[in-house]
């Protein structure tokens, strides 16, 4: 697993007033929460921050926080941006245990669409239902992306949440409510234009 180490540095003033402060002096406030300690405010670099936040991990994987090198295990549970500003408002970090369950949300990577039959065959529309997972694991086992291999795609076909292939130790609590909860994740569909008009003297319905 990569290790991602974003420095902060505490945060002692409080109230709105603190925070614009903070963000005029190019500084992000945010907070971190969870386990056996109290929450923590803290501060982090915007520059650095923004140049972060532009990566797929930084949403999807386990961030080092380094307070004066007093690493603490984090993931990213909430980040509020400017409304039409270039600037994140504020973040909140969940601490999390080696030897407890997490839920994260992971990105999907689709693979050999192209090469598939589905992606060879003129006026078929192939879409992405979803781009991301919840899924449950130990931290050690929380996967970057999810792999979606594509290559066996049929017109006509669906993938569902069931068909995905998960990495050892990682599962999708969604599956587990039931049924109707295995959503699709792809479908491949012969667009309309591409369907067959209907033969002459056929009413269309």
């Amino acid at each position: 697993m990569a290790t991602h180490v974003i420095n902060v540095e505490r945060r002692e003033d409080e109230g709105k007033g603190a925070s614009r402060r903070l963000r005029r002096d190019g500084k992000v406030p945010a907070i971190v929460y969870g386990g056996d300690l109290a929450p923590v405010k803290i501060q982090l670099d915007h520059e650095k921050l923004w140049l972060a936040q532009q990566n797929e991990w930084f949403y999807s994987s386990i961030l080092d926080l380094s307070l004066n090198g007093d690493v603490q295990k984090v993931l990213l549970r909430d980040i509020q941006r400017h409304p039409y500003k270039q600037q994140l408002i504020h973040l909140d970090f969940q601490r999390i245990s080696d030897n407890e369950i997490l839920r994260a949300a992971v990105p999907l990577h689709f693979v050999n669409q192209e090469k598939s039959p589905a992606g060879k065959t003129a006026g078929v529309v192939i879409m992405h239902e979803l781009t991301e997972v919840t899924v449950a694991c130990l931290p050690k086992d929380l996967p970057a992306s999810i792999e979606v291999d594509l290559a066996e795609l049929a017109v006509g076909a669906v993938v569902h949440l069931s068909d995905l292939k998960l990495p050892a130790g990682v599962e999708l609590p969604e599956l587990k409510l039931g049924a109707d909860h295995d959503v699709a994740v792809v479908v491949a569909k012969q667009a309309r234009g591409e369907e067959e008009a209907p033969a002459e003297g056929e009413e269309q319905k």
